[in-house]
């Protein structure tokens, strides 16, 4: 009778805990695997949610210093021109080691590909998986170094497009999924930059640098479900974008022209010549299906195309064309007007978006070069230059700036800044800063 009783005690401890904790499976996942996103709270891409750099976040930081407003800060193991994501309680992001580091010594044949897991509420690194590049590599990469491309993550995976090396899909244990190479050529040492787009069970891949196409991969195996090609100096991630009658196109900018392709099977849809006579790296924004794209850095700089035709659509669907323009970083859109920040030359600039006019050109005081894309949050834009200021103007159609703040990080900031709740993630080539209460 005491056995029995023994085993009966024996049982509903065991049925007890197995209520508590979940199956054997949970109960690991509840140690090893991110948790699940509450709505609204991932940046899961390059640009957030919508590709544009907008965020419906509030309370975010207005004012900062390396001693005031700094939640946490984590070092990282190598310099990176990429920008943190965030999934449920997890940061990623993606370094470089071994070469090419800013004052260290090294060779090709060391060179690796970090990406971080990081604590969203401490910084703290969970793992950090490196992978050796594919040789030969690039004896340099100008200005941005081997990791310019931000991850993309979704509930399974997160991936990442290591250029020649190619888009490695990993799991949020950090585990490699699986492999696909895009191509392998390099375009005068400036390497890749575009970042992988989700859409559906596919991830866009522009790979105009490694085999001068667009590639869309199956998210769960790698394998090329089809590729575009004639996707020449490319720089910017592409953008998924509706047209007025409804149809969902998949646009990217490239030299002489912006180009539109159907998401599931990559055909060709429409051309907008663009006059702009340079390589186009900004990406491009939309609203309504008007699509605003930036680019060049003289002449004609900026322009509108009404999406939704076939074929050459130029002398029919061009809205307007612009001498205003970036060369690099890319704008944001709100409320009929186009925002963004000169790459070079420290102006904070707004336009109209239905004939491109400029509303204001201001200069910023203190400005210098800015490679990192505009973010939009609570009202303001912030704008993050190359030495680690950062500008924060009203989000409206008269210019007031509102701070400048400074990490006092010798480094470069080439990443965009991204929210997380009410703080904002800044990352820089040495450190990642956690700015907020």
């Amino acid at each position: 009778m005491k056995k029995a009783l023994r085993l009966c005690n024996v049982l509903l401890l065991v049925i007890f805990a197995w209520a508590c904790l979940g199956t054997p499976l949970a109960i690991a996942q509840n140690f090893t695997s991110a948790k699940a996103p509450a709505p609204g709270q991932d940046w899961p891409c390059f640009r957030g949610p919508t590709g544009m750099g907008l965020s419906t976040a509030k309370g975010l930081p207005e004012k900062w210093s390396p001693s005031d407003n700094i939640a946490w800060k984590t070092k990282l193991p190598g310099p990176g021109a990429s920008s943190p994501v965030l999934f449920g309680d997890r940061i990623y992001i993606t370094c470089y080691s071994g070469f090419f580091v800013p004052g260290e010594e090294g060779s090709k044949e060391d060179l690796k590909r970090h990406l971080i897991s990081l604590k969203r509420d401490s910084g703290v690194v969970i793992w950090d998986k490196a992978v050796l590049a594919k040789q030969p590599e690039e004896d340099t990469i100008r200005d941005h170094g081997f990791a310019a491309s931000t991850p993309a993550v979704d509930a399974d995976r997160i991936y990442t497009f290591q250029g020649k090396t190619g888009v490695i899909a990993f799991d949020h244990d950090g585990n490699e999924l699986w492999r696909a190479d895009v191509g392998s050529q390099t375009h005068h040492n400036w390497g890749s930059a575009a970042s992988p787009v989700l859409w559906r069970n596919l991830v866009f891949i522009n790979a105009s640098v490694e085999s001068d196409s667009l590639v869309a991969l199956d998210r769960k195996t790698g394998d090329i479900k089809w590729r575009a090609q004639g996707i020449k100096e490319a720089w910017n991630t592409p953008l998924v974008i509706t047209a007025e009658s409804g149809r969902e196109e998949l646009v990217v900018a490239t030299a002489g022209k912006v180009m539109a392709f159907a998401p599931a099977d990559g055909k060709p849809l429409w051309t907008c010549k663009t006059d702009i006579g340079w390589y186009m790296v900004p990406s491009v924004v939309a609203d309504k299906g008007i699509v605003y794209c930036l680019g060049g850095r003289s002449g004609v700089a900026g322009l509108a195309v009404k999406a939704g035709g076939e074929g050459d659509v130029t002398s029919s669907h061009r809205l307007w064309t612009s001498q205003k323009g970036s060369n690099v970083s890319s704008p944001v859109y709100l409320n009929g007007y186009l925002y963004w920040m000169h790459e070079s030359r420290g102006l904070a600039m707004c336009a109209k978006a239905d004939t491109g006019e400029l509303v204001y050109e201001k200069p910023l005081s203190r400005a210098d070069q800015a490679y990192s894309s505009a973010l939009l949050a609570d009202g303001r834009l912030y704008y993050l230059t190359r030495t680690g200021r950062t500008f924060v103007i009203a989000a409206k159609p008269e210019f007031e700036q509102l701070a400048v703040n400074d990490l006092g990080d010798k480094s470069i900031f080439n990443g965009s800044p991204i929210p997380d709740g009410s703080r904002l993630l800044i990352r820089s080539d040495k450190f990642l800063y956690c700015v907020g209460k």
